[in-house]
């Protein structure tokens, strides 16, 4: 079955694709990791930053749009000067979840865990993620372990409110200290309940940086993924049609990765955002997600 390509990507309308499936053949994970019951059904979102100029004129339109669309969650970078109520009854008013909101560390440590926990309490958000770490928080290898050691104590602290803590990869996170990445440090030297969000792109522009190996190298830590397209030949190339992997990815997110979320991004300019969403939305449906 072909895959939607960009060239052929209206400006004004929305691609109709039919939507196929594919079995997910799932191993068991590493010791100590309990792999999810089913592979299959694992809920779809996307990262409202792809849409944040839209956002800013319409937001109850936008948000219609992607309900209808098919997408179950999304996920913040903005809340645009709205309090938690209006934005959680937005997302009740078009059967949206909200699958995690991208923050700065320092917003979950000291006097500000307090309100940060209250507002995502309200939002119906689990998932706080750490969308950057400035360049004081990894410059060297002692001020990175204080960061590791941050983000275990933000777990411990989310944990009595049922939420949890990750870390959204970019590509300074594959730079190394010796011959460790700090992607690897992070996940070594924190607890099980810090969530190590994969963004496949951010991944993949790294040179020798493998996605599949690094579910591999983190079972159960990949919890939620941004699954976004990446190719060197075709920039502009939607999921499907570039060059990662898609049907080995997201066998391995659901046989030892534990992934609960995917999140659709694709942050190309060549396609009005909506559509692009859409199709990059038709196109995960085609390996059966």
């Amino acid at each position: 079955m072909p895959f939607a390509d960009p060239a052929s990507v209206s400006r004004r309308s929305f691609i109709k694709t039919a939507s196929g499936a594919l079995a997910a053949a799932c191993l068991p994970g590493a010791l100590g990791f309990r792999p999810p019951a089913a592979p299959a059904n694992i809920p779809v979102g996307m990262q409202l930053y792809c849409v944040r100029h839209e956002l800013e004129h319409d937001m109850p339109g936008v948000l219609a749009s992607l309900a209808e669309m098919g997408f179950e969650g999304v996920e913040f970078a903005d809340y645009f000067g709205r309090s938690a109520a209006e934005l959680r009854s937005m997302l009740d008013d078009h059967g949206l979840r909200c699958c995690g909101t991208h923050i700065y560390m320092d917003d979950m440590l000291g006097d500000k865990l307090e309100p940060t926990v209250a507002f995502n309490k309200t939002l119906g958000n689990e998932y706080l993620i750490v969308r950057w770490l400035q360049e004081p928080q990894r410059a060297t290898r002692d001020a990175f372990m204080k960061t590791v050691e941050n983000f275990n104590e933000i777990a411990e602290n989310l944990k009595p409110h049922g939420l949890r803590v990750g870390y959204h990869n970019h590509d300074y996170i594959f730079k190394t200290f010796g011959d460790e990445t700090l992607w690897d440090i992070l996940g070594d030297h924190t607890s099980e309940d810090v969530v190590m969000q994969l963004d496949t792109g951010n991944a993949s522009v790294v040179p020798g940086v493998d996605v599949v190996e690094l579910i591999k190298r983190h079972p159960g830590r990949t919890v939620s993924m941004h699954v976004k397209p990446f190719s060197t030949q075709k920039p502009d190339a939607f999921l499907g049609d570039d060059e990662l992997d898609w049907p080995q990815i997201l066998d391995l997110a659901e046989s030892i990765g534990g992934i609960e979320w995917y999140i659709v991004e694709y942050e190309r300019p060549a396609y009005p955002p909506l559509e692009a969403l859409k199709a990059n939305l038709e196109n995960l449906h085609k390996f059966g997600r």
